[in-house]
């Protein structure tokens, strides 16, 4: 059964709010705003107020760097009716974020900066006008937040601390290596397998962000906190293979703060 989709501009919005119609049973959600890090983080408070509200008619939610599809079920609610609702709840709960992602967890990734496992460091350092050096502590002095898992449980993650935006590789990879640390604008991401990519490689962590053998696959989520730290190319076998793991307690922050950098590194 198709209901009838409503145009975009009947659909009632929270200011700040955009519900556009995704086909007949899913509404597209974003924040009209020309800050990309303003619209990643209100699609992230957007997830957390509709897993606490849970709309009735709402099945699943499928969450983008700077968007969230709400998908539903188009017998029991129209897109107006859940648009309304969003709306609703918003106005109630607020989009400014009111502290760190319940049960949020840190994460401190060594990785090993060389040659081979960072061909793209120096063209990514002509590119925002530093040194090698100061690029690698602008990552390292920066408290990322995971956004999504992109494809294979990949981790992406926001808030590097570049002063611009880093671009994509104008000719993508076809083969990078597991754990490949790699940014594009203030982002970075981190291989989980061997496969294609796009992205500049910075970096090359030891441990293994995803395996199969464990349960759950991955020990992070969307909301979870990650440092990186460069170590030197010879703690990398003592690492190597090692399930990441959330920072000890001592390790943990409080909250996302973005107060100077360590070059510290993981129990």
């Amino acid at each position: 059964m198709t209901t009838q989709t409503p145009p975009a501009a009947n659909l009632s919005r929270a200011p700040g709010i955009e519900a556009n119609p995704f086909g007949d049973s899913a509404l597209m959600l974003g924040i009209a705003d020309d800050d990309p890090e303003v619209r990643r983080a209100g699609a992230r408070r957007l997830r957390d107020i509709l897993l606490e509200v849970r709309p009735y008619g709402v099945l699943n939610l499928v969450a983008g760097a700077e968007s969230l599809l709400v998908e539903f079920d188009c017998l029991a609610v129209s897109h107006g009716q859940l648009a309304q609702t969003i709306r609703l709840a918003v106005a109630g709960l607020g989009l400014e974020a009111t502290g760190p992602v319940p049960g949020a967890k840190d994460f401190v990734i060594p990785m090993v900066v060389s040659e081979e496992f960072a061909p793209d460091l120096p063209g990514v350092a002509e590119e925002l006008g530093l040194s090698q050096e100061a690029t690698l502590e602008a990552l390292a002095s920066s408290v990322l937040t995971i956004n999504l898992l992109a494809a294979a449980m990949a981790p992406m993650m926001a808030g590097v601390r570049f002063p611009g935006q880093v671009s994509r590789c104008a000719e993508p990879r076809t083969d990078v290596a597991a754990g490949s640390v790699m940014v594009a604008g203030t982002s970075a991401i981190i291989q989980p397998f061997p496969g294609p990519t796009g992205w500049k490689v910075i970096g090359r962590t030891p441990l293994t962000v995803c395996d199969i053998r464990e349960d759950p696959a991955t020990s992070y989520r969307p909301g979870d906190r990650v440092r990186f730290t460069v170590i030197p190319e010879s703690q990398w076998a003592e690492l190597e293979g090692q399930f990441l793991r959330p920072a000890p307690a001592a390790d943990q922050q409080p909250a996302p703060q973005q107060e100077g950098g360590t070059h510290g590194s993981e129990a």
